[in-house]
């Protein structure tokens, strides 16, 4: 869901955001697809409303690159394990790229076999995990992607962060539509929305956050650990799915979980050693597959007559797209500046016009 637009944010068209983006990632070392790869993904996640994810990161990995921590250029392997699986390792390379790659393997094994299932070794932050299961399911595929990260979110009857916020998205095909997509943390909020929050100093919402004494916040600053979904009361579901999909990101592929995980935010020097995985079904080899999608677009239609014409999940983040390709796209104040700092630093003059003036 479209997240609140901070005061004084100045509107930038997309494209432009994007190409700035390519000229910084290519001038740190990426190659000229996998910039602009990454650029777009960035951008996509911001048209989609979901600001968390998208250029407002883009700092944080230009940093992590220029340490090393994320490598430019990574020498990605890809083996595949049986008829229906592989395994990807990442090489610490950026996990936005990394996912296109592990999502495309599982693809194709869904078209050979009808099941694909790929597993990510040693990745980064992969972004919004609707960027892989999108397309997928555009090409008709059912997708699945889980994902992990560092230590963020107290277990329910805990206080203190154990798990990451661990999300999941699913996406169906929908006739004549975009896909019905499901991409949500197993968090109340994803933590990139307490990191936006320091930032540009504005508060969280209730419930979502523990302070260092265990108490609820709504001080960006003073949280410490977000509450599972379902909050302090009924947190045992996103608490139960955080450490299952850890356990698929994590041990299942070779990789560290919960506590084990460096800091996303804190140990920039250090490679991430981050998992993921990807399933993947092709519907038409089950009995209600030719007529899946349509059955989809059924649903939706009778979920619109319901009393307050309920969206499919995914239409927030349509609808938005649609709207932000014509007015912009929200750069924040503090935002800005770091896109400033960071043309100056690489000596990139491509920066949007309507950020070359704080």
């Amino acid at each position: 869901m479209s997240q609140p637009i901070i005061a004084g944010s100045t509107f930038v068209p997309h494209q432009s955001v994007a190409d700035w983006a390519a000229a910084c990632l290519e001038t740190l070392g990426m190659s000229v697809s996998d910039a602009r790869q990454l650029a777009d993904s960035l951008v996509q996640t911001s048209l989609w409303g979901i600001d968390s994810h998208g250029i407002a990161r883009l700092p944080h990995y230009l940093e992590r690159i220029s340490r090393g921590s994320i490598k430019a250029r990574p020498n990605v392997t890809i083996k595949e394990t049986g008829a229906s699986t592989a395994q990807l390792h990442g090489d610490h390379g950026h996990g936005i790229v990394i996912g296109h790659q592990a999502a495309a393997v599982a693809a194709e094994l869904a078209r050979n076999t009808g099941v694909g299932a790929v597993g990510v070794t040693d990745s980064s932050h992969c972004g919004a995990m609707a960027l892989y299961t999108r397309p997928a399911a555009r090409a008709g595929l059912i997708a699945i992607a889980f994902t992990h990260s560092d230590s963020m979110a107290a277990p329910h009857g805990g206080m203190r962060p154990f798990f990451g916020t661990n999300p999941i998205a699913i996406a169906f095909p929908r006739a004549g539509h975009e896909p019905a997509c499901l991409d949500m943390a197993t968090t109340s909020i994803p933590y990139n929305r307490v990191m936006n929050a320091r930032r540009e100093g504005h508060p969280l919402p209730p419930g979502v956050a523990y302070d260092e004494a265990g108490h609820l916040t709504t001080d960006a600053h003073a949280a410490r650990a977000l509450t599972p979904l379902g909050g302090a009361d009924y947190g045992h579901k996103g608490y139960g799915l955080a450490l299952m999909i850890d356990l698929l990101c994590g041990p299942l592929n070779g990789n560290p979980w919960g506590p084990m995980i460096s800091g996303m935010f804190t140990a920039l020097d250090e490679p991430r050693h981050l998992g993921a995985f990807f399933l993947m079904l092709d519907p038409m080899r089950f009995a209600g597959g030719p007529a899946l999608a349509g059955t989809v677009e059924q649903i939706a239609r009778a979920l619109s007559g319901e009393p307050g014409a309920p969206l499919m999940p995914g239409d927030p983040e349509i609808h938005e797209d649609a709207v932000r390709r014509v007015k912009g796209i929200p750069i924040e104040p503090v935002l800005g500046g770091q896109m400033r700092e960071w043309s100056a630093r690489l000596k990139v003059d491509c920066l949007p016009e309507e950020l070359q003036n704080p």
